[in-house]
């Protein structure tokens, strides 16, 4: 089952699994245009925020978390969580619920939760969205993972959408889709042969059970090139780059029999950087080319996100300030001749200091 909790989220969960997922909201009119199998009203202490939503203020999210945190904190347990991180309802209710996470003593395997986050484009998008986006990384996400009680966490970004200029609701379907590839792994290895290595449910749940970021990724290989130029070219550009990974999970996809070696290269990039994997290789005769899937989970710390953030929020805080003066403050050039008004000065008072003031101006001139 997956959780949609605000509008961003809501939409990507009933995109994934319409008929098996729960959205969350405060507003009425905002459940009613998703489709669900549940739909959940986070009670809001404000009018406004029962009828319009909490658009950009995460306060109202966390006071409606009260109406909703028995069932909800049951509820998400081993599920996937998917929120946009700058808006109101879903980073207010996440706030509060990843700082729960984060106190609980312990978290079992079984009931660790996924949770898939939805960064702003910093370049296009309000400076409301991304100075929520900062606090939540900041403070919930880097409390839940130091934590160690959270599972995965996907961070999808919306630059793609914006430069590729696709509706709303079409990226969310390349976002779904996208995640699907991942989740499909346990389930292509039921389904087609197994040639070699093991990947079942039981694996799969153990490795989206840890607290890392996870990007993944899926390519045709080619079996002329060097993986690691696949690799890269190929990384995901929905998601955020991956940093160096420390675990990996890949599912090798071959047309034939006989390409099944091809998982040794794969194999061998990886164990260099002495990085672990799981992995698995299976006959799927409908390809015409092999195809891997490879999840990376790696370790940044929410701050070293946040400086990224800021670096990008401070050159556009700068482009709008120097906007502003242009735009409200004029300065008045001041074009006199300081030579003349000074050797003027010193002629009225019978040329003292007049060689050392004009020194002085030389010296300004060429510092100019």
């Amino acid at each position: 089952m997956s959780i949609g909790i605000g509008g961003a989220g809501s939409k990507l969960a009933s995109l994934l699994d319409a008929g098996d997922c729960t959205i969350v909201n405060v507003s009425e009119a905002e459940l009613s245009k998703v489709e669900a199998k549940k739909k959940l009203l986070a009670v809001a202490h404000s009018s406004k925020g029962q009828f319009k939503g909490a658009g950009k203020n995460p306060n109202i999210g966390k006071t409606a978390f009260i109406s909703i945190s028995d069932e909800i904190m049951s509820m998400i347990k081993g599920e996937i969580v998917f929120t946009s991180t700058g808006g109101g309802t879903g980073n207010g209710i996440c706030t509060i619920l990843l700082k729960k996470m984060a106190e609980a003593e312990s978290i079992l395997l079984n009931d660790s939760t996924m949770f898939v986050f939805m960064l702003p484009y910093m370049n296009r998008e309000s400076s409301e969205f991304v100075e929520n986006t900062i606090s939540f990384l900041l403070d919930p996400v880097s409390e839940a993972i130091d934590s160690g009680n959270t599972g995965n966490m996907v961070l999808f970004s919306n630059k793609v959408k914006f430069e590729t200029r696709v509706s709303e609701a079409e990226y969310n379907k390349i976002m779904a889709n996208s995640l699907k590839t991942f989740l499909a792994i346990p389930e292509k290895g039921d389904a087609f042969p197994l040639l070699d290595g093991h990947i079942d449910h039981e694996d799969f749940k153990v490795f989206k059970a840890k607290p890392y970021f996870n990007h993944f990724c899926q390519f045709k290989l080619n079996e002329e090139k060097p993986f690691e130029e696949q690799l890269k070219r190929n990384y995901n550009k929905l998601l955020l780059p991956p940093e160096n990974p420390i675990e990996v999970m890949f599912l090798l996809e071959v047309p034939s029999p006989e390409m099944t070696p091809l998982f040794y290269g794969i194999l061998d990039y990886f164990s260099n950087d002495d990085v672990a994997a799981s992995y698995g290789v299976v006959l799927n005769e409908s390809l015409k080319q092999p195809l891997v899937t490879v999840s990376m989970l790696y370790s940044r710390k929410p701050r070293e996100l946040v400086e990224d953030f800021k670096k990008i929020a401070d050159k556009l805080a700068q482009k709008k300030l120097k906007k502003s003066i242009d735009q409200f403050v004029k300065l008045e050039a001041y074009n006199k001749d300081i030579d003349n008004q000074v050797k003027k000065l010193a002629e009225a008072n019978d040329g003292e200091e007049v060689a050392g003031v004009l020194d002085i101006l030389k010296r300004l001139k060429k510092l100019r």
